[in-house]
């Protein structure tokens, strides 16, 4: 047995990572726990062959869907979490989101807290992860305290003009929020040959706001906080009355340890947080660590997204292209029954990732063609708010293996989105001519694989008969246990989730230090 510790925090992504910085000013014994170790920084971070291709930095685990057919999911075990491969695009939920939106396919279900509530910590995410942005651009914006720290990034000469363009067609684009670190009055981002790359590739000379960089590698210096790499959580262990986590099992290199502390947050993503509670069934918590309600693993919910490429005649010499979104039809409205999606900027494609994207689609295509092709490309990705299902969930097998079971909800309004792009599109002029259209890692056996945006198996609310965890994200039946990543999420919205993980644990963060203390 080693030695105890205040606070024990598992992963450090944009939850764990972000939850250990707000934690170490208060002087606690902080121990972070990584799986993975340092994603390493070479050449290959901006090689798309590496990166799409050969799936050089996603985990080797095999995982399974509901009929049993096995898949390698789109996950990354590294300081910093699945930051390190994010495309950094830090947007708020809307307030519309925190409250009942009804959906072709049912209901997306209130938060407990309300965007008023919340919003503080959207403004100290914001500036902890020296976000660029201009509040007051998108209509359906809430209330802002604070403007962000950073000016927008400047829309490069093509982007400019699709914005002037949909702007004069009545639309209403706004400056996409980015993380990025960048200081335009000394270094454009188009000055940066890397930089259309962020977008699911790590960044070698550590400019994007991920977890590593901003949360975790400045806080390592500190007496108070230690970080062990390469430690799987296997189980938590609990007392005999079930009531407090005693003990965190880890598997090092060098065999099994087990480490204690007075509060543990797990903070491993939706799908390995709820693969350790459910891995910790006892005695006290035969179906699993704090799961009397039933809830943990279910409600999976994974953004309903295509990637969408539009060529036009103009050729598109964007470097940074991540810097404009459109959320005129996010809401219902204009004829329009259901809430449909966000529109936003993909990074810059390149002939390669296309290879690696849709190979199918591809392969007879010679080299010369996608790089014509992807010099003319107005690359786009959409979303739309995936429901929290019951039965879509992670489950365990006797060996302990992930099963995601998982069938997509509100495909119809993610269709009607796609038509209304191409509409929007052509009425400012883009030419009417789309390819790849496809839904993100659909060359994967399932859809699934990629894993991106997941949220919603460990979800809080007031009623522990139908929720995991209590508004402060800690769990119903124990004292010391909290989850703090994207698994508290009810519901996910149609933005990504990376800044609500941070300003949540911001939140959850405060709230450990009063108790602490």
């Amino acid at each position: 047995m080693t030695e105890r510790y205040d606070v024990i925090i598992i992963g450090t992504g944009a939850g764990g990572g972000t939850l250990a910085h707000t934690l170490a000013p208060s002087g606690k014994k902080i121990l972070l726990l990584e799986r993975g170790d340092y994603l390493p920084r070479e050449m290959d971070n901006w090689d798309p062959k590496p990166v799409f291709v050969d799936g050089k930095y996603i985990t080797k685990d095999t995982w399974y869907d509901a009929d049993g057919k096995p898949f390698q999911p789109q996950v990354h075990y590294f300081v910093g979490g699945a930051t390190k491969m994010y495309g950094a695009a830090l947007y708020r939920l809307r307030p519309a989101d925190f409250g009942e939106i009804k959906h072709v396919d049912g209901v997306s279900p209130a938060w407990p807290v309300g965007y008023d509530e919340f919003e503080p910590w959207y403004t100290k995410a914001e500036w902890l992860y020296q976000v660029h942005g201009a509040h007051g651009e998108d209509p359906i914006e809430g209330s802002w305290s604070k403007q962000y720290p950073w000016p927008a990034v400047s829309h490069e000469p093509r982007i400019q003009q699709l914005s002037d363009d949909l702007a004069a067609g009545g639309y209403h684009p706004f400056h996409a929020p980015c993380g990025i670190l960048l200081d335009e009055t000394r270094r454009p981002a188009s000055t940066c040959i890397r930089c259309a790359w962020c977008d699911g590739y790590p960044c070698l000379v550590h400019a994007k706001s991920d977890a590593e960089v901003i949360a975790v590698r400045p806080i390592l210096g500190l007496p108070n906080v230690t970080l062990i790499t390469s430690a799987e959580v296997l189980r938590l262990e609990t007392d005999s009355a079930g009531r407090s986590v005693t003990g965190v099992v880890v598997q090092l290199d060098t065999g099994q340890e087990t480490y204690q502390a007075d509060i543990v947050a797990v903070c491993a993503g939706a799908s390995n947080s709820a693969k350790i509670l459910l891995a910790s069934a006892s005695d006290q918590h035969p179906d699993g660590l704090a799961n009397g309600s039933g809830q943990v693993g279910r409600n999976y919910m994974y953004h309903n997204s295509r990637a969408m490429v539009a060529l036009g005649k103009e050729r598109n010499d964007t470097v940074f292209q991540k810097t404009l979104a459109i959320n005129d039809f996010y809401l219902p409205g204009n004829g329009r029954d259901w809430p449909l999606g966000q529109i936003q900027m993909l990074g810059k494609s390149n002939a390669e990732a296309m290879r690696g994207e849709e190979p199918h689609l591809t392969k007879l295509a010679p080299q010369w063609s996608l790089e014509e092709t992807a010099a003319h490309a107005v690359d786009l990705w959409l979303t739309t708010e995936d429901l929290p299902k019951p039965d879509n969930r992670v489950e365990l097998d006797s060996d302990g293996n992930v099963h995601l079971n998982y069938a997509p909800s509100n495909t119809s309004e993610a269709d009607d989105l796609y038509k209304e792009v191409k509409t929007m599109l052509n009425h400012v002029g883009m030419a009417a001519h789309h390819i790849l259209d496809k839904n993100y890692y659909m060359k994967m056996n399932v859809p699934i694989a990629g894993c991106a945006h997941q949220a919603g198996t460990c979800r809080f609310g007031t009623d522990p008969a139908t929720s995991v965890l209590d508004v402060n994200c800690k769990a119903h039946e124990l004292d010391n246990l909290y989850v703090v990543d994207t698994s508290f999420f009810p519901s996910i919205g149609a933005v990504n989730p990376a800044l609500t993980a941070m300003a949540n644990a911001i939140r959850v963060g405060d709230h450990l230090t009063g108790r602490l203390s």
